[in-house]
């Protein structure tokens, strides 16, 4: 079996390959080729990945290039994580909305529209490729903002699954509370990517969620941003990236006073490729736990088997909605539990969501249509409307400002913006 990683230069790369050595009898893959444009980033993550492949005795072989079209030609499965404009646009998007007052984040506000803006059409590019050079493949993607590019994917017709580590990261963690092997845990999880909430643990079938809140609550709340005593009151676990929701000011206030994520990312993965460089370095390096993306080669691995073993499990995936949430557009992409087949994903029947996180999954969903359309056809209104549509933004004198300053920012990754 042949897998394609699409940005595989990435300092992430080793924490696939881990995972593809340790659970090598769940997906026996005999080739892995790294694709990415960066020679100077993917030299040493290939070595890296060579090395590890041979520490663990996996016969695999490793083909780094920068064409697209040679990595994914004859693929089972194209993975993509990729990162258009690199660290240097990513500190963008964290700097430049906090200079208006608003949260700094790279997949959620306006940030997250500008990685959109920069992300969909070269993404849709190589989907193209794919269908051209390897039409049987799927395309898992996990590149963010997963919701909105999966989206573009599904709606230019590709055979395409989004994929996050936040339902996996959550299922370890309550499995960990709870004393008990992951496999034994089950999760309630629903909304969009990076809005969703946990509703129920299930422990063999039973829901155990009442019992963790009890328990561990001031844990939760630590791992996800919020206050214990709000955790309680909502009965439900919300991801980390609704803290950006339910405490905004907060964490603008926070954001200004330290350097930005990205700037932390770069100076870690100079480090990190430094260690790649070094032929005696032939295991995953402990900086790289702490460079996120915790379980992603687990969530990534089972669920390309899955999809090659039609083994018709249930995992966490991004999809079209089809109905499950009636509030929602059939086209809109959710993230919920699914069935995965060969045939792809069916999501599970979800129970009514409650207003209260049903008001925002369906406020965000509209700001994603137009992040699309603004992503898909250009234009400084259009991207103007979706950040006045976003609950994190929604004022019209901020929102044309920041479309203003977010397309000049970013205007050598816009062809529409040239000047």
């Amino acid at each position: 079996m042949k897998l394609a990683v699409v940005g595989g230069g990435s300092t992430y790369t080793p924490e696939l390959i881990d995972g593809f050595a340790r659970l090598r009898d769940e997906l026996p893959l005999t080739e892995i080729a790294l694709v990415d444009p960066d020679v100077h980033r993917l030299e040493p993550v290939s070595g890296m990945a060579r090395r590890m492949l041979a520490r663990a005795g996996h016969p695999a072989a490793v083909v780094a290039t920068t064409s697209v079209e040679e990595g994914v030609a004859g693929a089972n499965a194209v993975l993509l994580q990729l990162r258009v404009g690199g660290q240097a646009a990513r500190d963008v998007d964290e700097t430049l909305p906090l200079e208006c007052g608003c949260v700094g984040q790279e997949t959620t506000g306006a940030g997250g529209l500008a990685k959109a803006l920069r992300t969909v059409p070269v993404v849709l590019d190589i989907a193209e490729k794919v269908r051209r050079h390897a039409p049987g493949a799927w395309i898992v993607d996990f590149t963010n903002p997963v919701g909105i590019v999966t989206r573009a994917l599904l709606e230019a017709g590709h055979r395409a699954i989004g994929l996050c580590n936040v339902a996996i990261g959550f299922q370890r963690r309550f499995a960990a509370n709870l004393g008990v092997a992951p496999e034994r845990i089950s999760l309630g999880h629903v909304g969009l990517n990076h809005l969703t909430w946990e509703r129920a643990v299930h422990l063999d079938g039973v829901d155990v969620l009442p019992k963790l809140l009890e328990s561990h609550a001031e844990e939760i709340g630590q791992d996800v941003g919020l206050p214990a005593a709000l955790i309680r009151r909502l009965g439900v676990v919300p991801s980390y990236y609704l803290r950006y929701f339910y405490e905004h000011d907060l964490v603008v206030e926070e954001q200004r006073t330290k350097p930005s994520r990205a700037a932390e990312v770069a100076a870690m993965e100079k480090t990190l490729l430094d260690l790649y460089a070094d032929p005696s370095v032939d295991t995953k390096p402990e900086l790289l736990g702490r460079r996120g993306g915790a379980f992603y080669s687990e969530a990534a691995v089972a669920l390309i088997a899955s999809l090659a073993g039609d083994r018709g499990d249930t995992q966490v995936v991004n999809l079209r909605n089809d109905g499950t949430l009636p509030f929602l557009p059939d086209e809109a992409v959710i993230e919920v539990p699914a069935t995965i087949t060969s045939a792809g994903a069916t999501a599970l029947p979800v129970a009514p969501v409650e207003p209260l996180f049903a008001g925002l999954v369906a406020h965000v969903t509209a700001y994603e249509t137009l992040a699309l359309d603004a992503a898909l056809r250009g234009g400084e209104e259009r991207v103007a409307d979706a950040l006045l549509a976003h609950p994190l933004i929604g004022q019209a004198r901020l929102s044309g400002d920041l479309a203003r300053r977010l397309v000049e920012a970013n205007r050598g990754h816009l062809s529409w913006a040239t000047a």
